[in-house]
């Protein structure tokens, strides 16, 4: 799980360093970017602990039990279970890789449960065969993501695949709101006024689904295919943003007025 090989930088600063359940028993590779950072950012000894998760499990501390010439070897003590992101799900136009990177990462610091890239009518078609996801470095910016938040939880994420297809597995449950800056009548804000009086009276808070079109926006078609399987249309105001600056924008509009801060 080397951080240089997933498209991020030796030198991200990692607030929890985060493991692989099948690495926990190996020692750490010396020219892995974690045991630098452990080395050189944290500068620990031999003895000397640190903080630790197991991916899409619980935070724990590591202690630096031996330094050799080619690896670290490591102990683990494990605590709780972080608790599970908010039931938001983001359904994201397929942009290119370099704006998926920032979303990916993005989405997974500040807590969401699945993230779907579609085909859209109006996106680039190679866009979907991107080493980002033929590789399997996507996976990694999600990693990045969940470290920077001192978490161990990993959205679930899908690539490629149609918007009538992926609306067509979505909970029926959920709240579905589709951001749009050109026929939608209300801020998103308003559109999930509903869902915060019926989280009031609830246990369990209901789930919410973003649609976020491509870079181009939605064609007339899919606005039809949205309004039928019953997403309101919403804006985040009158400037026109980035596809990154939309997620992060709308992630935190809903988180703070469902009081899931």
């Amino acid at each position: 799980m080397d951080l240089r090989a997933n498209g991020a930088s030796q030198n991200t600063p990692l607030n929890l360093v985060l493991f692989e359940p099948s690495e926990i028993a190996l020692p750490l590779a010396r020219s892995d970017s974690r045991a630098t950072h452990i080395l050189e950012v944290l500068r620990r000894s031999v003895g000397d602990s640190f903080d630790v998760g197991l991916v899409n499990g619980p935070h724990g501390k590591a202690t630096l039990s031996a330094i050799h010439h080619d690896t670290l070897a490591l102990s683990f003590v494990w605590g709780t279970l972080p608790p599970l992101p908010p039931p938001i799900t983001l359904l994201i136009g397929l942009p290119r890789p370099q704006t998926a990177r920032k979303i990916l990462q993005e989405a997974t610091t500040l807590g969401v449960q699945a993230l779907h890239f579609v085909t859209t009518a109006r996106g680039e078609p190679s866009y979907a065969s991107s080493t980002l996801w033929s590789s399997g470095e996507w996976r990694r910016h999600l990693l990045a993501g969940a470290a920077q938040a001192f978490c161990t939880r990993l959205p679930d994420v899908t690539f490629g695949h149609s918007l009538s297809d992926i609306i067509a597995g979505l909970p029926p449950q959920a709240t579905r709101v589709a951001l749009d800056n050109y026929e939608s009548l209300v801020a998103l804000e308003a559109a999930i006024k509903p869902v915060a009086k019926a989280n009031e009276s609830s246990t369990t808070g209901q789930a919410v689904i973003l649609a976020l079109g491509s870079e181009r926006g939605w064609t007339a078609a899919e606005r039809d295919l949205l309004r039928a399987n019953h997403f309101a249309l919403a804006h985040l105001g009158p400037r026109v943003l980035r596809t990154e600056t939309a997620c992060v924008a709308s992630i935190a509009i809903v988180k703070s007025s469902l009081g899931w801060l």
